[in-house]
């Protein structure tokens, strides 16, 4: 059985067995899986931070046909999020972004588009001074539920304002990274955030955790 490597998102964890975590991650080649990491909650584990949420990592892992869960042998960092950890609102966008994509991504079915989005709109969150991350909390959260519903066939004919319309139009066509001359707040765009929401929840038949902290800010 030949170890695959892959570039890959961590989106969560979860205890297994003494010391162990299943993982659940988003490859760039292989999309969405989840596997079996030995000893990664032992004091000594191998893995150090790279099993954090969102952590960009190459990763090393065997599969077996018709076995539901891979074994992981390693997770080399490629990008850690934790310079993020120190603002409770960009940690709330990565929260969301991990979350969205964990419920909205069917298992085993390669997304590279989808990929680039979680990655672009990472990059974005970093590379925003402290003092403006606030506002790159909701561009990040609203650009990328827009993509996150397009790239999986979903968008609907979206019930908001004309202003919001035009909003989505040019999300569609520019770089998040373009978007920060708008004045990004929790109640811009409002009915564009909450119907998007709306959508993903309807297709994952679940209510996300994320929304009601985020709509509490």
């Amino acid at each position: 059985m030949p170890a695959r490597v892959s570039e890959a998102f961590v989106l969560r964890t979860y205890p297994f067995q003494e010391g162990d975590l299943i993982v659940s991650f988003f490859t760039r080649d292989q999309g969405k899986l989840r596997g079996v990491a030995k000893r990664a909650r032992k004091p000594k584990s191998p893995y150090g931070s790279a099993l954090e949420r969102l952590s960009q990592v190459r990763i090393t892992y065997y599969q077996r046909e018709n076995v539901e869960l891979v074994r992981l042998d390693n997770a080399e960092l490629i990008q850690t999020q934790f310079g993020l950890s120190s603002s409770y609102d960009a940690g709330l966008a990565l929260d969301y972004i991990a979350e969205v994509t964990e419920h909205l991504l069917p298992p085993s079915e390669p997304n590279e588009r989808f990929y680039r989005l979680t990655s672009a709109v990472l990059a974005d969150l970093r590379s925003c001074p402290s003092e403006m991350l606030p506002s790159a909390t909701w561009r990040a959260a609203i650009y990328f539920a827009y993509w996150a519903v397009r790239l999986t066939g979903i968008l609907p004919e979206l019930p908001v304002s004309e202003a919001s319309r035009e909003l989505a139009f040019e999300i569609s066509t520019t770089p998040v990274a373009e978007l920060g001359r708008y004045p990004w707040s929790k109640m811009f765009a409002s009915d564009l955030r909450r119907a998007l929401n709306r959508e993903i929840e309807m297709h994952v038949e679940r209510k996300l955790l994320t929304v009601p902290l985020m709509e509490a800010l």
